[in-house]
C-alpha cells in the first residue's frame, strides 16, 4: 500500500498510535482460558502478524518499519514487547527466535500470506493486529465489507491451526481510528499530514469539518471498525482456547497525540508500542506465567 495510507494505530485497528498508561495489573476480557498443574506453556518462536502497526512503521525514522520497536516481537528494552516479556521470563526451553512477518498498508487481504511464512519458520506463537487498512481506504465504498474481513481472517487462522495445531494465537483488536482524528483534530501540523499524506481518508479527511456528512462518515467508518473487532471475537471463539483475544482492549485505549509518530501523526511512536505491550500482555500473561492446561 502507498506510504501515504500506512496506518497509525489491529488495530488493526487502525493505528495502528501509542496512549495513556494501562494499569499493568489491569487484565482484559480474554476469549477462552484454561489451567492446570503441568506447568506454563512454553513457545519456541514468536510471530508478529498483520500491518505497519505490528512492522514499528515511523517508530523510530522518517517512513521505514522499526521492528525493534514493535509491541509483538521486537526487542527494543524500552518497549517491552510480548517477546521481552517471555524472554525475561525464560518462557521457552528453545525461546530466543522472533519473526516479524508484519507488512505495512496490509489488510485482511494479506494475512494468509503471512500464516504461510509463519508456518514455515514453525511458529507457535502469532499475534495478529490487521484491519485498520481495512477500514482506511480511499473511499467509504472500498472499505473491506465486515463478512469478507471476517472471512479471511478466519481462513488465515484455520492454515495455521492445521499446520501447527499445537500453537496459539493471539488477535489484538483494531484500534479506534476516530480516537485517533479526536486526538489531532486541533492540531495544525497533524492536519496537514493527513490531507497532503492523505493518510486514513475515510476517518480524516477534512479533519476541522464538523458538518453533518462528515461527522456522520467518521461515525460509519468507526462503526465498520467495531463490527470488525466483533467478527475478530467470533473467529477466535471458534478457534478454540488456544487462541485469545483482546475484548477490545486495544480499541477502547485512551491514547493521546504525544503517543503518535511525529513524522505522520498516525503511526504509535515508541511510547504507543510500549502501550500497545502493556494493553495486551495481560490477555496472555497466564499461558506464561501460571499453569495451564494445553489446549
Amino acid at each position: 500500500m502507498p506510504g501515504r495510507t500506512v496506518m497509525v494505530l489491529t488495530a488493526a485497528a487502525a493505528f495502528t498510535a501509542p496512549w495513556a498508561a494501562y494499569p499493568a495489573e489491569a487484565s482484559p476480557a480474554v476469549s477462552s482460558s484454561a489451567s492446570d498443574a503441568r506447568g506454563p506453556w512454553r513457545p519456541a518462536v514468536v510471530a508478529a502478524l498483520g500491518d505497519s502497526i505490528s512492522a514499528g512503521f515511523n517508530a523510530c525514522g522518517w517512513y521505514v518499519s522499526c521492528r525493534s520497536r514493535s509491541w509483538s516481537t521486537g526487542d527494543d528494552v524500552g518497549v517491552q514487547s510480548h517477546y521481552m516479556r517471555l524472554l525475561d521470563l525464560n518462557a521457552g526451553p528453545a525461546l530466543g527466535s522472533e519473526v516479524n512477518l508484519a507488512v505495512p498498508g496490509t489488510t485482511s487481504a494479506g494475512l494468509a500470506a503471512q500464516v504461510g511464512q509463519a508456518v514455515a519458520r514453525r511458529a507457535d506463537y502469532v499475534t495478529v493486529l490487521v484491519g485498520a487498512q481495512d477500514a482506511c481506504a480511499e473511499q467509504e465504498r472500498l472499505m473491506t465489507p465486515v463478512s469478507v474481513y471476517e472471512r479471511r481472517v478466519a481462513g488465515a487462522l484455520a492454515a495455521f491451526k492445521r499446520s501447527r495445531p499445537g500453537g496459539r494465537v493471539f488477535l489484538a483488536s483494531v484500534p479506534d481510528l476516530k480516537r485517533l482524528w479526536r486526538v489531532g483534530r486541533d492540531n495544525l501540523v497533524a492536519r496537514g499530514f493527513w490531507a497532503v499524506g492523505r493518510i486514513c481518508p475515510t476517518m480524516l479527511a477534512k479533519a476541522s469539518s464538523d458538518a453533518p456528512a462528515d461527522r456522520a462518515r467518521r461515525d460509519r467508518v468507526r462503526a465498520r471498525v467495531a463490527a470488525y473487532n466483533a467478527a475478530l471475537a467470533r473467529v477466535c471463539a471458534a478457534y478454540g482456547p488456544a487462541c485469545r483475544f483482546d475484548g477490545n482492549a486495544l480499541f477502547d485505549c485512551p491514547f493521546t497525540l504525544d503517543q503518535v509518530s511525529k513524522w505522520d501523526f498516525f503511526h504509535p511512536n515508541a511510547a504507543g508500542q510500549r502501550l500497545i505491550a502493556q494493553r495486551t500482555y495481560p490477555v496472555v500473561r497466564d499461558w506464561f506465567e501460571r499453569p495451564e492446561l494445553q489446549p
